[in-house]
């Protein structure tokens, strides 16, 4: 099977698991961990732990890059990672109920300036699917990057795939703005959320079909309702998510479109890719941190009434 290059982000998690809303003006007791993350690396951590012969292109910054760069190494990617020597590497401290839903709040730091200066033409030597990071669309000299690396990949025959990121950037780029700048992609993998705003659409199946005619293929994730998937304007497979404690939900769909991609990469059927993505994204809720076995990175001010949940 060819390489899979992903270009996205590197991030430092901070992740505060509580059980009650956030106090006003006080503290609130949690579990905080501290774990690499970024969308993009975290597709590509799940992507290797799943065999696909992974490579990452990102920045970071001068305070973390160096770990963040063992970090990918030591999970099986390849990083081409640019130590940006002006700017911190991007922090998001994620915050994290009892359901496992969180909310983040984001400070891109060097990723939000990757930009075309980062890319190499042989970075696709070997590769034979290009997956790229919504968010690294989302900043002008990322945008640049994107339109670069999609027509070389073009040029040699690469298949493109494309993960919206986030509605609330997505929003603020713009809906239509992104479907012409992601149109070289041939697969868009949106969660529920995101496939409805892309597509004016009120429900996943018709989303999925508009999305589908546009890119030629769509997989539209849908958390515990699983995955479909659509080609040429229609639903051709789904999949069911299989059983989870959910712990946090941090990377779950980063999760999901590694092990899409990487079964999709291996010949398999849409529902076998589906279920495959699923599965990952399974894996990625029942545990603290959106990477695979996260071992021993540092855990801060554990509470006693949460600790039960950082099992690994």
């Amino acid at each position: 099977m060819s390489g899979l290059l992903v270009i996205g982000d590197v991030v430092t998690d901070v992740v505060a698991l509580h059980d009650g809303p956030a106090a006003t003006g006080t503290d609130t007791p949690a579990d905080i961990a501290l774990r690499p993350g970024g969308s993009g690396a975290n597709t590509a951590c799940w992507a290797a732990r799943l065999g696909a012969d992974t490579r990452l292109l990102a920045r970071a910054g001068y305070d973390t890059g160096e770990w963040h760069a063992a970090q990918l190494t030591k999970a099986g990617v390849r990083p081409h990672l640019r130590i940006d020597p002006e700017r911190p590497s991007a922090v998001v401290i994620a915050m994290v109920d009892s359901t496992g839903e969180r909310s983040m709040l984001t400070n891109r730091g060097a990723s939000g300036h990757i930009g075309a200066g980062d890319w190499a033409p042989d970075l696709l030597d070997g590769v034979g699917h290009l997956h790229l990071s919504a968010y690294t669309m989302f900043a002008e000299p990322g945008l640049e990057l994107a339109r670069l690396a999609m027509r070389e990949a073009g040029r040699r025959g690469i298949p493109v795939s494309v993960d919206p990121a986030s509605c609330g950037p997505l929003r603020a780029f713009g809906p239509e703005r992104f479907l012409r700048e992601s149109a070289p992609a041939s697969i868009v993998i949106p969660n529920l959320e995101e496939a409805l705003l892309l597509a004016d659409a009120a429900d996943p199946e018709a989303a999925a079909g508009t999305l589908s005619a546009h890119y030629g293929t769509a997989v539209v994730k849908l958390g515990a309702g699983g995955a479909l998937l659509a080609r040429d304007g229609r639903i051709v497979a789904r999949a069911a998510a299989p059983p989870a404690e959910v712990v946090d939900s941090t990377g779950a769909g980063d999760a999901f479109a590694a092990g899409f991609l990487v079964a999709s990469m291996a010949g398999s059927t849409p529902e076998e890719a589906l279920r495959k993505g699923c599965e990952a994204g399974a894996a990625a809720v029942a545990q603290v941190g959106a990477r695979p076995d996260p071992g021993n990175f540092t855990l801060l001010t554990p509470i006693a009434g949460l600790r039960r949940k950082l099992h690994h």
